[in-house]
């Protein structure tokens, strides 16, 4: 008989790394799917942190204090829209810009737009237009916080 191990979820960090083009918070249920993506936010000098699903990103958010935040929309606990719904409701998350990174279908991008979330990229992504999506937020939400003014829900 083989043996098994069970692991339960656990929480992934990257390290600090230093002139890092800013910190993104990925969170999708899929194993692969969140480390295609930190993988390839890493490469273009992002930090990266992930989480699970929308439960572990609500509860991590505050420590991590990211930059941008990449959601799946179907996960197990609390699915992308409610956790972008509930972001956007708490004052120190809702200038946050959220992407969220799904199938995409019409009423995704109604729902998701309903519940303020910046930009839609769809599933399966090309690399790169992961990428410029995630620059574009993070230097939106930089050139805001220069400005003094809170990064808004604008689509871009």
């Amino acid at each position: 008989m083989a043996k098994t191990r069970t692991r339960g979820l656990r929480r992934t960090y990257s390290r600090v790394v230093p002139g890092a083009s800013g910190r993104v918070l990925v969170v999708d249920d899929n194993k692969v799917i969140r480390q295609l993506i930190k993988v390839n936010l890493e490469l273009e000098g992002f930090e990266v942190v992930t989480a699970n699903d929308g439960a572990e990103c609500l509860d991590i958010v505050h420590r991590v204090c990211p930059d941008v935040i990449t959601l799946d929309v179907v996960m197990p606990r609390l699915d992308g829209f409610a956790t972008a719904a509930q972001l956007r409701a708490d004052p120190r998350t809702r200038h946050l810009p959220l992407a969220i990174v799904s199938a995409c279908t019409q009423h995704e991008v109604e729902s998701g737009i309903e519940a303020g979330v910046d930009a839609f990229l769809a599933k399966p992504f090309e690399p790169a237009e992961l990428v410029r999506v995630v620059r574009r937020l993070a230097e939106r939400k930089d050139r805001r916080e220069r400005k003094g003014a809170p990064a808004g829900r604008g689509r871009g």
